[in-house]
């Protein structure tokens, strides 16, 4: 079993929680499978703790590391509290659930829903790519509305990515993975450290340019790119030395529809002006005609919750 490095020690309590165990960690958070006391349930709770910044000082107690890395540690709470505070407005089929969030320990929780099934970089690793567009266009269209109403909330999740995109039983699909989520208006600029993953990130977040919906479409785009091709496309920031990407519709012409392969092609532009500009958009070109379940291995036997707030 891992071990991650400060976490909570089993059976120890929180604000009506018992911790089980540490299930996921990365540079900012730890996550942990807990039991909701008073209803027995069990949930997945996120605690902020960015090990550059802070260490555990006791069996609970969270400190910054120094008097001079207090403010940004201070200032990271807060961050991570706020925008807790507005996922927890987000109710959507396609979006992890926040269940509740709160302070303690000098650092801040946030409950999620605990969830069974496999993440969609499971399935593009056992079929090397190569994912129906029967699939493809079940599950995105379905992500795409969930988007919809993050965007809808002042919100941009700033790190979709196969590891992110989580597929329950009868694959039903959910969006995982708020570390980089920000409140944002179209346009802002990036504050404070910044979450991203080479190759789902497009140039605005390696260069600090402005955020938008349009950033997320296309981390969409190149997490379509690798249902196709088993991979995610070259880095933004080798694209705009020099852009060796061979178009979808070119490469996968035979195998795909060109709407399709369009609609990727259209996500990944370099320039965020020619990409879609929403989720309504790119819904508006996928537009599935039928609601069948996608053709998913047999999810047995489920996988506990996928460490959805892993980075990296």
């Amino acid at each position: 079993m891992r071990r991650y490095k400060n976490s909570l020690a089993k059976g120890q309590l929180l604000n009506g929680y018992r911790i089980e165990k540490a299930i996921g960690g990365g540079g900012f958070s730890l996550v942990y499978l807990a039991t909701q006391m008073e209803e027995q349930r069990r949930v997945a709770i996120k605690e902020y703790l960015p090990s550059a910044q802070a260490r555990r000082v006791d069996d609970s107690r969270v400190e910054p590391l120094s008097e001079s890395l207090a403010g940004a540690y201070r200032q990271g709470i807060r961050r991570f509290f706020d925008e807790a505070s507005a996922l927890a407005k987000v109710n959507h089929p396609n979006i992890v659930r926040v269940e509740n969030f709160f302070r303690a320990n000098n650092t801040a929780y946030m409950v999620m829903r605990y969830e069974q099934g496999k993440d969609l970089r499971w399935y593009i690793k056992h079929k090397s790519g190569k994912l129906s567009e029967r699939f493809i266009r079940t599950i995105f269209p379905q992500l795409l509305l969930g988007l919809r109403e993050l965007h809808e909330n002042r919100l941009l999740h700033l790190d979709i990515k196969p590891a992110n995109i989580f597929l329950r039983p009868g694959g039903k699909p959910l969006l995982l993975d708020f570390g980089a989520a920000r409140a944002s208006v179209a346009g802002s600029r990036p504050s404070g450290p910044q979450t991203l993953t080479i190759g789902y990130a497009p140039i605005e977040q390696h260069m600090g340019g402005h955020l938008g919906p349009w950033t997320d479409m296309y981390a969409i785009g190149a997490s379509m790119w690798a249902c196709i091709s088993g991979k995610a496309p070259p880095a933004a920031t080798q694209r705009a030395i020099k852009d060796s990407r061979r178009p979808a519709v070119r490469l996968f012409a035979r195998l795909y529809s060109p709407q399709l392969l369009e609609a990727i092609d259209w996500c990944l532009e370099m320039n965020q002006l020619e990409r879609p500009q929403n989720a309504q958009a790119l819904l508006d070109i996928l537009n599935p005609t039928k609601t069948a379940e996608p053709e998913l291995e047999p999810p047995e036997p489920f996988w506990p919750f996928r460490l959805p707030w892993r980075r990296g």
